[in-house]
């Protein structure tokens, strides 16, 4: 009865530092061309050369001036976007969520990858080798029109949020970030966690916990570890966040919401 059973086969490919794992499931990959019409993106039928790729939080999808071995296709989780600066730090350029193309740039232009893509949380990505791009897309009228359409898009957001860094003031950046990469906590004992946080009506819902390095913060959001220390602790002291430790717990999900008004989206 082998042939009713899906199989799941789990490769790692090496490339470069990076260390990816194809999940060999089918099925999957055709759940997720029917959930997000990928069909509609080729004007010709290019599911036997998708591979379904799995990335762990913190690990690198693509990291700047590697080599692109796939053209990625984000089904599932989040990631965030950063530049590495001449002066050696890192910012801020986006976080993505949702179904988004990664790497059509580089295809266009033949050259290695232009910034870092992080998971931020466990990520899914739907990839075409590299190589396959070049021979058989980079003519396909569908397949172009749908990377002008996202290359417009990404300029647009990377015109709104080069402002951001400039006009908002570092407690809501810093919110978003929090909301966006924070963890979240449904059994709220494995993390020592005793602190009843608002929203108890829905006691479903997952408390989200907050632990990175806040030296990386700082650079990622073009501020000062100082300031950034003084803002966390304005958070604290209007009741938004909670320290635990050397990490935070959001108390009220609400405020820490209205504080990030979708920036870096």
């Amino acid at each position: 009865m082998l042939d009713k059973v899906n199989i799941l086969i789990h490769n790692f490919i090496k490339n470069g530092d990076l260390v990816m794992v194809r999940i060999n499931d089918s099925f999957r990959i055709a759940a997720y061309v029917r959930e997000y019409e990928m069909d509609k993106i080729f004007s010709q039928d290019m599911t036997s050369y998708f591979e379904l790729l799995s990335f762990r939080k913190n690990e690198y999808i693509l990291r700047e001036g590697d080599e692109m071995p796939y053209l990625f296709f984000l089904v599932e989780g989040k990631a965030k976007v950063f530049t590495s600066l001449s002066n050696g730090k890192s910012l801020l350029l986006c976080f993505y969520q949702g179904f988004k193309v990664l790497g059509e740039l580089e295809a266009v232009n033949g050259v290695k990858a232009v910034t870092n893509v992080q998971a931020i949380a466990d990520t899914l990505c739907i990839g075409i080798p590299y190589v396959i791009v070049r021979k058989k897309l980079m003519e396909d009228p569908v397949f172009l029109r749908y990377i002008c359409s996202s290359l417009g898009g990404k300029l647009n957001r990377c015109s709104k949020n080069s402002s951001i860094n400039l006009l908002f003031p570092l407690e809501n950046r810093l919110a978003s970030y929090i909301y966006t990469t924070g963890e979240r906590i449904y059994d709220k004992k494995k993390k020592n966690i005793k602190e009843n946080v608002k929203d108890k009506d829905n006691s479903n819902k997952p408390s989200i916990y907050f632990h990175e390095n806040l030296t990386e913060i700082a650079e990622l959001l073009g501020t000062s570890y100082r300031h950034l220390l003084r803002t966390f602790s304005d958070l604290c002291e209007q009741k938004v966040l909670k320290k635990h430790g050397s990490s935070y717990l959001v108390i009220n999900e609400k405020v820490l919401i209205e504080l990030s008004a979708d920036l870096y989206k």
